[in-house]
């Protein structure tokens, strides 16, 4: 079975999503980022009025995100957003 990154999405007034997935795409102050299994650890910003998507493989999940923050470490990753509301994968 290939790597999975363990991933949670919080926004400030609840968890949003929670679950492995295979990769997480979101849009920092620095540009866009793609987080794989193995990822080296970082901490970034996230862009207000972008989107955090990320892959379980064979579907997608994807929110429109108003700031905040990116955190990756060994033990997976998590999206800390202002505001996550969910987007409509097919029109992504």
């Amino acid at each position: 079975m290939a790597k999975q990154l363990n991933v949670e999405v919080v926004a400030v007034e609840s968890k949003v999503w929670s679950g492995e997935a295979t990769a997480v795409y979101a849009r920092t102050t620095e540009g866009e980022l793609g987080v794989l299994p193995g990822h080296q650890p970082l901490l970034g910003e996230l862009q207000v009025g972008s989107q955090v998507r990320i892959h379980t493989g064979g579907a997608e999940h994807a929110w429109q995100i108003e700031g905040g923050f990116l955190s990756v470490t060994t033990d997976g990753v998590t999206i800390l957003a202002e505001t996550a509301e969910a987007v409509d994968s097919a029109a992504a």
